[in-house]
């Protein structure tokens, strides 16, 4: 039996998570989708998440084969959307998930959603009901992915980093 957990992640972590990371980006390039290919998420952002404690590691068998951020309070993409709109139930405040990725050597093994319910319950267990997430029009396993663990498409919004367009989601915990 498999022994499956959430952790947040430590300096230590950090060329672990930056692998992941890696591969996430080359099976993005591979897939034809251009998220992430101009550098973000690099190093100094991986390792500001790990500082700043949102940065946090799937752990399976003992060994880190997943990662992502879970900021709190808002984030400043997410204010304006360029189209949609948020739930009217919203509040001023939410999680919002960055930079999931799974090891390559994991992919289809449904880590995603596995990271992403815990991800859920940590926000939760934070105070946070409205959790938000987005990601890439052409990413559709990412779309399924999120869509699939009870997001609702609500609109889009345009990230700074990159000026890119992402579809935004939305799940409001009870």
């Amino acid at each position: 039996m498999s022994n499956i957990y959430l952790r947040q992640a430590t300096m230590d972590d950090l060329p672990k998570i930056i692998d992941i990371i890696d591969g996430a980006k080359k099976t993005l390039r591979d897939r034809g989708v251009e998220q992430w290919q101009q550098g973000y998420p690099d190093k100094e952002i991986l390792k500001q998440d790990i500082e700043e404690d949102i940065s946090f590691a799937l752990v399976l068998n003992g060994e880190v084969v997943g990662a992502a951020a879970l900021q709190q309070g808002y984030d400043k993409n997410y204010q304006d959307m360029t189209s949609g709109s948020w739930d009217k139930n919203s509040d001023v405040t939410y999680s919002i998930i960055h930079r999931i990725a799974i090891e390559a050597d994991h992919q289809g093994e449904h880590l995603s959603a596995a990271l992403i319910q815990q991800l859920l319950t940590m926000s939760y267990y934070l105070g946070y009901q409205d959790v938000r997430i987005d990601t890439h029009p052409d990413n559709l396993v990412m779309q399924h992915i999120i869509e699939s663990n009870g997001f609702e498409e609500k609109g889009t919004i345009t990230m700074d980093e990159d000026d890119g367009i992402r579809l935004a989601y939305q799940i409001l915990l009870k």
